[in-house]
């Protein structure tokens, strides 16, 4: 039985559980905005916690990757890799699009077995973090920044294949997907540490693990700094 820290801040959302085997046995969460500095460290010693209280030694920490928040992703990967280290355990990457995908699989209801998964992770004015993904999380298409428009998933789209889409950044694709009657909106999907089990459990059973060294987060472009808006001279 592997027991795994899971730790996700590529969104608005802070939060982190303790996982073995498919069950839950601790999680913290925060919905209330980008507090992750403040918070993460508090949550991940609840969990370790937890785990001291009931004998039970960690065998990994997995952490989303992104693509997300440049802050918040920075801040998840930098405590995922010092407790790692520090215990000399295995770092395991859950890729955000995927997280967002098998959340939506586990959750809704009476899906077809054909369904295209679109998750979308907003990524300001009309430019999301997407793919699209099979009920076997086989890519459908590469994850990518797409500007929406007219023209967005039109092959997918044309395919008559159901499509649920979801994420941060799905509310703002719906204009876009009016002419397609197969497609439907799946509100309220956000990346969280508790639906990390599937995605960490199977990268622990594949010895998929990322170095602790060199890993970085999945920006999936180049990040842009900006001025700010109320500049005190």
């Amino acid at each position: 039985m592997a027991i795994i820290l899971n730790i996700e801040t590529s969104g608005t959302t802070c939060s982190a559980a303790l996982t073995a085997e498919g069950m839950i046995l601790a999680h913290r969460e925060d919905f209330g905005g980008r507090n992750h500095a403040v918070l993460l460290s508090g949550f991940v010693k609840d969990c370790l916690d937890h785990a001291a209280e009931h004998s039970l030694k960690l065998d990994a920490v997995a952490v989303s990757v992104g693509p997300g928040s440049y802050t918040g992703l920075r801040i998840g990967l930098s405590e995922a890799k010092g407790l790692a280290y520090a215990l000399d355990i295995p770092l395991i990457g859950v890729r955000t699009l995927e997280l967002l995908t098998t959340r939506v699989m586990f959750s809704a209801d009476a899906i077809a077995d054909d369904t295209v998964f679109i998750p979308m992770v907003d990524a300001r004015r009309m430019e999301v973090y997407t793919a699209a993904y099979d009920f076997a999380l086989e890519r459908l298409l590469e994850p990518q920044p797409l500007v929406l428009d007219e023209t967005s998933y039109a092959e997918l789209k044309a395919s008559g294949r159901p499509i649920l889409y979801f994420g941060s950044g799905a509310e703002k694709a719906q204009p876009f997907f009016a002419d397609c009657p197969q497609a439907s909106f799946v509100d309220g999907v956000e990346a969280v540490a508790v639906d990390m089990i599937a995605l960490s459990e199977r990268a622990w059973v594949q010895r998929d693990f990322i170095d602790l060294a060199y890993s970085t987060p999945l920006y999936l472009k180049e990040f842009q700094a900006t001025t700010p808006k109320n500049k005190v001279l």
